[in-house]
């Protein structure tokens, strides 16, 4: 909505230039009065996000394109949290269930909705800029894979986003369907209970365990859902992302020889490896691969996903496979209070700098630093970050291969 923006030299002032046309899809008009009313909405309520925006103390109107926003202390976060659900700009004057309607100011209006079931969308003809390829969209909700692919195959849906584990069998079944992958930010990742009594709170032990896992022949077994090797908190498609995977090479040796610094009555007890059952098979590769550390028992534990978390919280584990869907949030290790019971001093003072930076160079520049420093300390075997999956009927052009996992732009998906 914005058609520039100006940051002040100590970046707490920003300055939102709006475009002149703007409209909502009910033809109100769209000014300063709306992103206000907007934000401050988003903080009193506590819309989804609104924690991202902490440092925001003022939002005001200069005049009816211009909003300005003063914050408490820099936040190099600000524009990518505006580009997320709490940025939404609602209409300040219309009354309307939010629940049912929808009244927007994208490429697309909201002409029909059926609960857990579809969304129609058509083209807003109010909309301030190019107007979108298709006249209309519907999106339909599919309880499982099978069910989506079914669709798929005959023809009731031209585009399907199913999980690339479930369904890279079925694809490749199917005719005058065109599939593609693309990259996401979700990490598989191999996460160390930390506790004070579990031998894992050791970093000599943590770095151990990483060089036991052979992460290169990991992603190249899991070519279904891995799409690049991760060393690191931080995927390439993030600010701040620096290849990582050097830092803990598989080296059995190197790791057993690491582990004979500790006598066998150290590990008192099998390491306990929470497993959820959709990556069952993945984490009976990784117990083979870590059964050759020389001195500790695993017993792995496959959970159904859907308790996986509760599982977590109870603490009752050594070691978990999970995965980080997380963008820009280094803040798990820079806390006192995480299940993973992570905590490094220097960790913490990195990223306090790190979240005060006043430029996006330097923003970067300190990321690279934190990820390094928490990387080294291994509270973390990352492994890869996962692919996602694009399947079209011949003909349908015009659609994003990255990141359709977290967001999808539609305005240029069209069919021959």
């Amino acid at each position: 909505l914005a058609s520039s923006w100006t940051v002040s030299q100590d970046a707490l002032t920003y300055t939102f230039h709006l475009r002149s046309d703007l409209r909502f899809s009910n033809e109100h008009v769209l000014d300063s009065a709306d992103v206000v009313w907007s934000l401050q909405a988003a903080l009193t309520n506590h819309y989804a996000g609104y924690d991202k925006l902490s440092a925001l103390s003022s939002v005001s109107a200069d005049d009816a394109t211009t909003v300005s926003l003063t914050l408490s202390t820099p936040d190099p976060t600000l524009l990518r949290t505006l580009s997320t659900p709490v940025g939404i700009v609602y209409d300040k004057e219309a009354t309307y269930d939010h629940v049912t309607t929808a009244v927007g100011s994208g490429p697309f209006a909201v002409s029909d909705f059926e609960k857990g079931s579809s969304i129609t969308l058509q083209r807003n003809k109010h909309y301030w800029g190019t107007g979108s390829e298709t006249s209309q969209i519907t999106l339909r909700y599919y309880a499982d894979d099978d069910a989506l692919l079914d669709s798929l195959d005959k023809n009731v849906v031209q585009m399907a986003l199913p999980s690339p584990t479930a369904s890279s069998h079925r694809l490749d079944s199917l005719s005058d369907v065109t599939v593609v992958s693309g990259a996401t930010t979700s990490k598989v990742l191999v996460a160390f209970n930390m506790d004070t009594e579990s031998p894992f709170s050791d970093s000599l032990v943590r770095s151990a365990t990483r060089r036991l896992i052979d992460t290169k022949a990991i992603v190249k077994s899991r070519a279904d859902d891995a799409d690049s090797a991760l060393g690191g908190p931080i995927s390439p498609l993030e600010p701040g992302y620096e290849d990582l995977t050097g830092l803990f090479p598989h080296d059995v040796a190197k790791a057993q020889s690491m582990m004979t610094f500790y006598g066998t009555s150290y590990f008192s007890k099998p390491a306990v490896f929470l497993v959820p059952k959709s990556y069952s098979a993945l984490g009976t590769t990784i117990v083979d691969q870590l059964k050759q550390n020389g001195r500790y028992a695993i017993s792995m534990r496959v959970v159904p996903d859907a308790k996986m978390a509760d599982q977590l919280a109870a603490g009752d584990f050594s070691m978990a496979l999970v995965t980080d869907d997380g963008t820009d949030d280094l803040s798990r290790f820079a806390t006192t209070d995480d299940i993973y019971h992570y905590e490094n001093s220097e960790v913490q003072r990195l990223y306090a700098s790190t979240s005060t930076a006043t430029s996006e160079d330097a923003y970067e520049t300190d990321l690279r630093k934190l990820a390094s420093t928490i990387s080294k300390d291994a509270p973390c075997a990352w492994l890869y970050t996962r692919k996602n999956v694009v399947a079209t009927r011949t003909g349908v052009t015009g659609y994003p291969r990255n990141m359709t996992d977290d967001r999808i732009d539609l305005a240029g998906l069209t069919q021959d």
